[in-house]
C-alpha cells in the first residue's frame, strides 16, 4: 500500500493486490452518508458517452471507493485536442431537457443540490449560489450584492441551450494523464447545467492550455458573450472555496460581482 497524493478530504492509497492488480482505495470513516455512492454514480454519468476515460468503480461502500487505477503517464503530442474535443463531446450528450441531476451530491465534501428547475437562471441561483452562500463568509453587503446579481441572472446567463453532461468540478487536480498520454477525468461533481460552468472552472485556477479551448470551440461554439459570462460562472467555484477555506477567498467573490456589475 502506497498513499497517493490528492487526499485533501480522504485518505487516498494504491492498494497492490494478491493478484497482482493495482487499485486505488478513497476511504473516510467520517465521510457524509453517500459520498462514495455519490461519486461512483457520477463517474458512471460521465463514461455513459464514451467521450472521455473515467476510472472503472470496482467496489463502493459507504466509507469506501474502490476504483481502476490510472497510472500516470506523458501527455501525447494531440493530449490537449482531445481533451477539448472530448470535452465538447460529453457535453453535447445532454443527459435531460432541464437543468439539474435525479439526486443530490457532493462538490468536495460539500452538499450539492440537484433538484430540476424548469430553466437554467432559476437552478444557478437557487441550486448553486444561494445555498453555497449560505456556508460562507460574505458580510451583508457581498450578500446583497449577491441578491441583486441573482435577480438579474435570467439577462445574464446567456442563450437558452440544452443542459450539458457536467464534470462538475473540472479543475487541474481532477484531470489525469493515462499511460497512454490520454485525458482521463475523475472527482465528479456532476449533473445537467450550463456548460460555461465547466469551462469557466477550468480558466479560474489555470492547468489548461489554450489548445484545450481551441478545440473545443471548434468542435462545439460557444455562443456569443461567453467571454463576458467567465466571472458569471467563476462565482460558485469561488463560493464553495469561501465555503471550504475561509475568508481568503471572499475576495475572488467580490472581485467578481465587481465585474458583472453589481
Amino acid at each position: 500500500m502506497r498513499r497517493l497524493a490528492g487526499g485533501d478530504v480522504n485518505d487516498v492509497v494504491a492498494l497492490t493486490l494478491d493478484d497482482g492488480r493495482t487499485v486505488v482505495v478513497k476511504g473516510n470513516a467520517r465521510a457524509p452518508a453517500g459520498l462514495f455512492a455519490a461519486e461512483a454514480r457520477g463517474l458512471a454519468f460521465l463514461a455513459a458517452p464514451e467521450a472521455l476515460r473515467t476510472p472503472a468503480v470496482l467496489a463502493v461502500a459507504d466509507d469506501f471507493l474502490v476504483l481502476e487505477h490510472v497510472a500516470r503517464g506523458r501527455p501525447a503530442p494531440d493530449h490537449d485536442e482531445r481533451l477539448g474535443r472530448g470535452l465538447a463531446a460529453l457535453h453535447r450528450a445532454s443527459p435531460s431537457q432541464v437543468p439539474g441531476l435525479d439526486h443530490d451530491n457532493f462538490i468536495g465534501p460539500l452538499p450539492q443540490q440537484n433538484a430540476p428547475t424548469d430553466d437554467w437562471a432559476t437552478f444557478y441561483g437557487e441550486r448553486r449560489l444561494f445555498p453555497m452562500a449560505a456556508r460562507g463568509q460574505l458580510d451583508r453587503r457581498a450578500r446583497r450584492r449577491l441578491e441583486a446579481l441573482v435577480a438579474r441572472l435570467p439577462g445574464l446567463v446567456g442563450p437558452p441551450e440544452a443542459p450539458s453532461r457536467l464534470h462538475g468540478d473540472l479543475w487541474g487536480g481532477n484531470l489525469l494523464t493515462d499511460p497512454a498520454g490520454l485525458p482521463c477525468l475523475i472527482d465528479p461533481a456532476v449533473y445537467a447545467g450550463h456548460r460555461e460552468m465547466d469551462l469557466a472552472m477550468m480558466r479560474l485556477f489555470g492547468g489548461f492550455g489554450s489548445r484545450v479551448f481551441a478545440a473545443y470551440a471548434e468542435a462545439h461554439p460557444l455562443a456569443e458573450g461567453h467571454e463576458e459570462r467567465v466571472p458569471l460562472y467563476q462565482l460558485y467555484p469561488l463560493l464553495v472555496h469561501v465555503a471550504l477555506f475561509g475568508g481568503g477567498y471572499v475576495g475572488g467573490v467580490e472581485r467578481a460581482l465587481t465585474q458583472l456589475g453589481v
